[in-house]
Formats: structure tokens, C-alpha cells, sequence
């Protein structure tokens, strides 16, 4: 695919994917992708919070394994594919990338945000933890209790949407995350009971209308209280 821009980063540059608000609300939001790169999914999601004032970014996190990934969930063969780049992904320099994207989206607003969705829902997470982001939403993080550690260092106000019925996120992985994480005055659990991985996915196979439309409007509160 073609980027809107390319960001520079601790390692190279990379792309990115932006759509701009015809009515700015002086915030933006660097939106984390899932394991299907910067796909249409994605995009419209970008564009929707563009919709609500938000300069969204969605940046190329998979360009070091290569670059301009942008696949669905729709067929076995992209399905593998998802998950060789899944298991070749290192998150820490994801993080890295996430941070570049921040520094210039603060070129574009003075106050910055980041949501993520599935690996960007673990990312969004450590985005929290790790960077100078000002509010984060993760959307059914994948692996966040084997960084469930990383809380200690958590600073800024941060959401986590989970689905009770995650078949990537195992009610054991749950109890972890929610036990290291409901005592923190800084984070908002959700639990989306019937609700498996992927729910607020329009289109995927498990995305269910009602409980996206609950979990959409707990973030859009969310960064309205915190970012504009």
C-alpha cells in the first residue's frame, strides 16, 4: 500500500497511514495495528475517529519484517501469514516505533493518545507503560499478563476492554491481568461477558454490534476526559 507519510525512527523510517478531522479537536491518536498490518479494517478505524475531531496515525509497525503489510482475517493463507509476522514481531522495538509515531504526532497536536487492537491491544498497553502517551485504550491485548510487571511503572490514565470469552486470552491469562491491574487508580477494566477475541472487528467473525458499540463509546468518554 501507499503511506500518507513516512515517520522517522530510532532505526529507520517507516510508514504510516493518517486521516485528518475536517474539525480538529487538537488531539490525536496513534491508532496500533492488529497481526493484519495497516489494513482497510484499520483504516476505517482511523477514519472514524477522524470523524470525532482525532488526527489518527496508524503506523507500519510489521516494516522491519516488511514493509506495507495489509492482509485480512478472511482466508487460511493470510491467516498464516498473520501469524509468521505475529511470531517474528518484537514488541520492544514496536514500542520504539510507537514512541517516533507519538514524537510527531505531537507536531500535529499537544495532546496524544494511542488505542490498539488485538497485538496493538498488548502494544497500547506497554504503550501506556513505556512512553510519554497522554491516555491509552487497549482492545483484548494479547499476552499482556506475561508483562503484567510492567504496571509498576504506569503513570497516565489507561482502559482495558476484555473479552470473557477470549480464545486467545485464557481465563487463567484474564485473572492475571485483572489481578495486577483492578487495584490501580490509573486503569478502567472492562469485561465484555459472551464477548470473544476480536468482537469489536466490523466484519470479523466474532465482531458482535452491540458489545462494539458499548466498548467504541468507552473510549470515545475516555479520551473526550483525557486528551481534547
Amino acid at each position: 500500500m501507499t503511506f500518507d507519510t513516512m515517520i522517522e525512527g530510532p532505526d529507520g523510517a517507516f510508514g504510516a497511514y493518517i486521516a485528518r478531522p475536517t474539525n480538529p479537536n487538537g488531539a490525536a491518536l496513534v491508532v496500533i495495528q492488529e497481526i493484519f498490518g495497516v489494513n482497510a479494517v484499520m483504516r476505517d478505524i482511523a477514519d472514524d475517529y477522524a470523524a470525532q475531531g482525532y488526527i489518527a496515525i496508524v503506523p507500519d509497525l510489521f516494516w522491519r519484517i516488511k514493509p506495507g503489510i495489509d492482509i485480512t482475517d478472511k482466508t487460511p493463507q493470510e491467516m498464516s501469514q498473520a501469524f509468521e509476522l505475529y511470531g517474528k514481531f518484537n514488541v520492544e522495538t514496536g514500542i520504539q516505533d510507537i514512541q517516533a509515531t507519538i514524537d510527531f504526532a505531537r507536531n500535529l497536536a499537544p495532546r496524544v493518545g494511542a488505542v490498539g487492537y488485538c497485538l496493538g491491544g498488548l502494544l497500547a498497553f506497554l504503550t501506556a507503560c513505556k512512553t510519554d502517551s497522554d491516555a491509552c485504550v487497549s482492545y483484548y491485548g494479547v499476552g499482556i499478563e506475561s508483562q503484567i510487571d510492567q504496571v509498576a511503572t504506569l503513570t497516565k490514565p489507561l482502559v482495558l476492554h476484555i473479552a470473557a470469552q477470549d480464545q486467545f486470552v485464557s481465563g487463567e491469562a484474564q485473572a492475571i491481568i485483572l489481578a495486577g491491574t483492578s487495584s490501580h487508580a490509573m486503569i478502567t477494566n472492562y469485561v465484555y461477558d459472551g464477548m470473544d477475541h476480536a468482537f469489536a472487528r466490523p466484519g470479523g467473525a466474532h465482531f458482535d454490534a452491540a458489545g462494539a458499540a458499548l466498548a467504541n463509546r468507552r473510549t470515545i468518554d475516555f479520551f473526550k476526559e483525557h486528551l481534547c
